[in-house]
């Protein structure tokens, strides 16, 4: 019952409420960050697939600029980072645009972190149970290691989470991952990708 029908209604409630508080605060890091990456704007927007692979777009703050060479490719990550992204990272702030997400029931509040789109034709029968749920701002992955663990176990864990989701389970990610931000455990705060690209090998 937690799964299928008190999950969501608590996800809304609670991300209501937050937006209510919160709201001010995200529109003056809007505003910081639009000045900051120099005409690039806020947001970030990327295709992403949600419960049972369907494609939506994942919000994030942008925190960097869009910054190109003279052949017309862009910079580097770690030359387009702005001073206000690096800081906006290393708090973990540029997840927050996703509770709107939440909102609109494209993700949870916890759940299987939404890969790329371009992964879903690599997964192998197991590893595409992880889309039996919708996606989460953090997960049981995201407070077992993140981005220091291999593909292999990270799809371990988001199938463990599928087959293991409950209204205590979501508690504790909840209790560790504000622990792992308070910590600044795990957090890229230099180009923000971390992980190698998936290959399906795995």
């Amino acid at each position: 019952m937690y799964r299928n029908f008190l999950k969501r209604g608590i996800d809304f409630i609670l991300v209501f409420c937050v937006l209510a508080v919160l709201w001010p605060v995200l529109l003056l890091i809007t505003f910081w960050l639009s000045y900051a990456n120099k005409g690039a704007g806020a947001f970030f927007l990327q295709e992403r697939p949600g419960k049972n692979g369907k494609i939506f777009k994942v919000i994030k703050f942008k925190t960097m600029t869009d910054e190109r060479d003279a052949q017309g490719n862009l910079l580097p990550d770690e030359r387009r980072i702005t001073k206000v992204g690096r800081l906006v990272r290393s708090l973990s702030v540029d997840e927050l645009p996703q509770l709107i997400n939440v909102l609109k029931g494209d993700m949870a509040l916890i759940g299987p972190r939404p890969l790329l789109v371009a992964y879903l034709p690599l997964y192998n029968r197991e590893q595409a149970r992880r889309h039996q749920v919708r996606p989460g701002i953090t997960g049981w992955a995201q407070v077992n290691g993140r981005n220091a663990i291999s593909w292999k176990q990270k799809f371990e864990y988001d199938v463990w989470y599928v087959d293991h989701c409950s209204f205590l389970l979501d508690l504790k990610i909840v209790f560790l991952t504000i622990k792992k931000v308070f910590n600044r455990e795990g957090i890229n705060t230099e180009s923000g990708g971390a992980m190698e690209f998936f290959n399906g090998e795995n």
